[in-house]
């Protein structure tokens, strides 16, 4: 128990740690602890259910990439100047210092209406297409807004790992309701069939050799 304690001690310490030291926050430090543990739990359970490690490592790869490119691009606050440039360019009648925001807030607003548009084409009710572009342009332009933010090298970096870890456990969830789990083969896995084989076998040969009125 003792030992069980030291270990748990000192993941959770290092994760604080790192959270402090390399984030500036042991905020970060937990909620990458308990996003890392998630991922973990669900990367297991999915082995355990069959699901090829393969289909994993894909969904980790992806992961990884999605948690460099915002890193670098938070932690660079490539969006911000981006949004920046773009509304000096067009000379919006905004002040310097919230033209970022606005134009984040536009920019967003129309790809989620894009997107919106392009959902909307696979809902059947024109109620649901309407809510489909509404919804999507309101998502957009938080996002955009979100991308605003100067968040500065070491909070860019960590939401960078947030979304890294949010999108590894969500594509892992997203490709076991496309792929499917074999149930088949995971009730093969449990069922002890070969153990109760054994057994059987084992009783009709000790029923064989008893003598007669001794055991059914």
């Amino acid at each position: 128990m003792v030992v069980i304690l030291a270990g748990l001690l000192g993941v959770i310490g290092t994760a604080l740690f790192l959270g402090e030291w390399l984030l500036g926050s042991m905020g970060w430090g937990v909620l990458h602890g308990i996003l890392a543990f998630m991922a973990i739990a669900v990367a297991a359970g999915l082995m355990a259910a069959g699901v090829g490690g393969d289909r994993i490592a894909r969904s980790l790869v992806v992961g990884v990439v999605i948690a460099i490119v915002v890193g670098v691009a938070l932690g660079l606050e490539w969006p911000n100047q981006v949004y920046a440039a773009a509304g000096e360019a067009a000379r919006l009648n905004v002040e310097t210092a919230d033209r970022p925001l606005v134009v984040g807030l536009l920019v967003g607003a129309l790809i989620g209406v894009l997107v919106g548009f392009a959902a909307a084409i696979r809902v059947e009710s024109g109620g649901g297409r309407v809510a489909a572009i509404a919804g999507l342009a309101i998502v957009g332009a938080l996002v955009g807004a979100f991308g605003a933010i100067t968040f500065g090298p070491q909070v860019g970096a960590a939401v960078g790992v947030t979304m890294g870890f949010l999108t590894l456990i969500t594509l892992m969830g997203v490709d076991v309701a496309r792929g499917g789990i074999d149930i088949d083969g995971l009730k093969e896995r449990i069922y002890p069939s070969r153990t109760i084989d054994t057994g059987k076998e084992t009783l009709e040969w000790l029923q064989k050799r008893m003598p007669p009125g001794i055991g059914s």
